[in-house]
């Protein structure tokens, strides 16, 4: 009776709702790439992070109304402040705070990160045990969207860990709406996992480091061409990472032998 006496049909109205769910999830996605590419091009105009980021639900005005509003439009003096969560956004409690990280399987970190390949941004995501160091999950993909990053990522952690259920693990990462959609959401808890995040983008501080090992370290050293080759350098140099670079923290071991010692020990 309400949807006749307005006008409006059923379908019209959960369809314009779950339309604006995406906008405010896609919303929540973009700070955290806008975030960092500002960190490094700091001079970089909104309207070119726009075209070269091609965000689905925003158009070029809405987006660059988003980064002046947000504080993110600046040239070389921004002022990044958090969001609110007045667009439906769910913020998890930091459950690092204090916290002694003394086990595998204790806590994951996880962050979303961008690479150009030929003026093309491309997004990749990592999932680290913070106790190892290993990286157990990690997707490239060429949308932001949580079904390309996030969840491929928890997926092959799943898979790389072989356990049905993963009880009193942590998953940290920072605020993107990749990390507190429905599906994923359902997934992780379907798993056993609790979810963590930190309050600022940048105080995610192992997540954010392996983003750059990779890029800094492996990726910007390789030809990359296309998508696919990409996909390709990620997945070799997740492998070099995990199997062949020795840590300091782990007594100058790689995170796979450090993991099998401490395995071999129980």
């Amino acid at each position: 009776m309400f949807y006749k006496a307005i006008g409006i049909s059923k379908q019209a109205v959960h369809k314009y709702l779950n339309n604006d769910m995406k906008r405010r999830e896609e919303r929540s996605y973009l700070f955290q790439i806008i975030y960092q590419i500002r960190q490094d091009h700091p001079t970089m105009c909104v309207r070119d992070m726009y075209f070269i980021i091609k965000p689905s639900t925003l158009g070029r005005d809405a987006f660059e109304h988003m980064c002046k509003n947000e504080g993110l439009s600046a040239m070389r003096h921004f002022n990044y402040r958090k969001t609110t969560d007045s667009n439906g956004v769910i913020r998890f409690d930091n459950l690092l705070i204090g916290l002694i990280i003394n086990r595998i399987d204790q806590v994951w970190q996880s962050d979303i990160t961008y690479f150009d390949v030929r003026g093309k941004f491309y997004y990749i995501t990592f999932i680290l045990d913070a106790y190892s160091r290993r990286i157990v999950g990690h997707s490239t993909s060429k949308r932001l969207t949580t079904e390309q990053t996030t969840l491929p990522a928890i997926q092959l952690a799943f898979k790389t860990r072989g356990r049905k259920k993963l009880d009193d693990l942590i998953l940290h990462s920072d605020g993107g709406g990749q990390y507190y959609d429905k599906e994923f959401i359902a997934l992780i808890r379907e798993q056993g996992l609790t979810s963590s995040m930190c309050e600022y983008p940048w105080d995610n501080g192992k997540a954010e480091r392996i983003n750059g090992v990779i890029k800094n370290n492996y990726l910007i050293h390789r030809s990359i061409k296309t998508f696919d080759e990409l996909k390709y350098e990620v997945d070799r140099s997740v492998k070099l990472y995990n199997y062949e670079k020795p840590h300091i923290a782990l007594q100058r071991k790689t995170p796979i032998t450090f993991e099998n010692e401490i395995l071999s020990l129980h």
